[in-house]
């Protein structure tokens, strides 16, 4: 279909990773980027799409994502930021429209952003190109409507947790060309990041097989599986306090809002963001309308910090942590339903990644990884300040229980 590997820096002037390249010059009809973290899977095949858009007029270019939420915190936001650090592409780009979420460019084409409810939702509209974005949270059956209504090309991207349908219904057939990747083939991360990675081998292989090296598991043994997505906190849920995790260079400063209704735990992500001084938390969470007589549960092991954040006029403590806090505040956190807002996207991620370390053997240790954790431990320190409850009923998992097995198929590097 491209002639010329030089064709992307004729219209857009894009400078990228191999797996540009790789995606820009495939000439499958549907194109498989199974990646683990930090590969730039997803930020490389919207270069690509901009640049199909910009050398064709009036091609229509549909992301999908399993909703909006998910949609603004990555494949969107990586979007503006393609479009931002390019003057070419922003000379070809007419507008950006962002209450409909579209791009809209000189030559006719678009670039659109959007999530559908079910099937019968997908079956509108058609499209030159589709890009599904992080594919194992979203039904087969709307992909099939939407690959039905595309005309070229098709690609999606994952993290390859576990086997889904991609694997059962795509990988290995004709016309589909799988891609896998990982954080190597990204040559902007920092040595810190890529470091981060690869430490995950001595905490835990099947992790690090996944998200090191991008290879099919199972992520098994997880530490909290009694939550479920949630709309929004109920309106008559009661605020039990914020949780505060400090972070700079290498780790994100998380913060969470913990509401109680019902016996439940209801929580909503209010920050996570690398780089913030104690006064950059400050102005966010001001501006994340926290008020300065909300109680903050913090890292103890910060005292500094807290008492930064204290002479700028927060109400804010220390966790009381001690021996075995960690198991304490999760024995705690088990006891509740918990109820994670849709919008809280990085503690999602989190909950689905926090396991039991395991020794050589496989045999779990009673431990969680110290890894990916950055939301999910202010949660633990609200859990040990504000929720010490003598008698509890262990509650039971919304979740539903599977036997699905790691899919085992004869693994090819296209990317050497």
């Amino acid at each position: 279909m491209h002639n010329t590997e030089s064709s992307t820096a004729n219209y857009t002037g894009l400078e990228g990773s191999i797996l540009l390249k790789e995606n820009y010059m495939s000439d499958a009809h549907i194109v498989i980027n199974q990646g683990g973290t930090s590969s730039g899977k997803t930020y490389a095949i919207e270069q690509a799409l901009f640049c199909m858009a910009c050398e064709t007029e009036k091609q229509v270019v549909t992301v999908v994502g399993q909703d909006i939420p998910n949609l603004k915190a990555g494949a969107l936001r990586d979007a503006l930021n393609i479009y931002s650090s390019s003057p070419a592409l922003q000379a070809m780009v007419k507008s950006y429209k962002s209450t409909d979420r579209v791009f809209e460019f000189h030559n006719g084409s678009v670039i659109e952003f959007k999530s559908y409810e079910n099937s019968q939702d997908a079956k509108s509209g058609k499209r030159d190109y589709l890009f599904i974005n992080e594919a194992n949270g979203i039904d087969w059956s709307i992909y099939s409507e939407l690959a039905l209504r595309t005309r070229k090309k098709i690609f999606i991207d994952y993290n390859p947790n576990s086997a889904f349908w991609a694997h059962d219904k795509l990988i290995g057939r004709s016309g589909a060309q799988l891609i896998i990747s990982d954080h190597r083939h990204n040559p902007y991360l920092s040595k810190q990041t890529r470091d981060k990675i690869e430490d995950l081998r001595d905490v835990d292989v099947e992790l690090w097989r996944v998200y090191a090296r991008g290879l099919t598991g199972k992520i098994t043994g997880l530490v909290l599986s009694n939550w479920h997505i949630c709309e929004k906190i109920p309106e008559d849920a009661k605020p039990i306090a914020a949780g505060l995790d400090f972070g700079f260079s290498n780790d994100e400063t998380g913060c969470i809002l913990v509401y109680k209704q019902n016996g439940e735990l209801w929580i909503d992500e209010v920050l996570y963001e690398k780089g913030l001084t104690n006064p950059d938390i400050s102005l966010k969470l001001t501006a994340a309308n926290i008020s300065k007589s909300t109680e903050i549960v913090a890292d103890s092991a910060e005292p500094k910090s807290i008492e930064e954040l204290k002479r700028l006029g927060w109400y804010i403590t220390g966790a009381k942590k001690g021996a075995d806090s960690i198991k304490n505040s999760i024995d705690i956190l088990k006891r509740f339903n918990l109820n994670v807002t849709r919008r809280s996207i990085n503690l999602l991620t989190e909950l689905g990644r926090y396991k039991w370390k395991t020794d050589q053997g496989g045999k779990t240790l009673n431990e969680p990884v110290d890894s990916c954790n950055h939301l999910i431990d202010p949660l633990r320190y609200v859990a040990l300040n504000k929720l010490k409850i003598n008698k509890l009923s262990k509650a039971k998992s919304l979740l539903p229980k599977t036997n699905l097995q790691p899919y085992d198929f004869a693994t090819v590097h296209l990317l050497k």
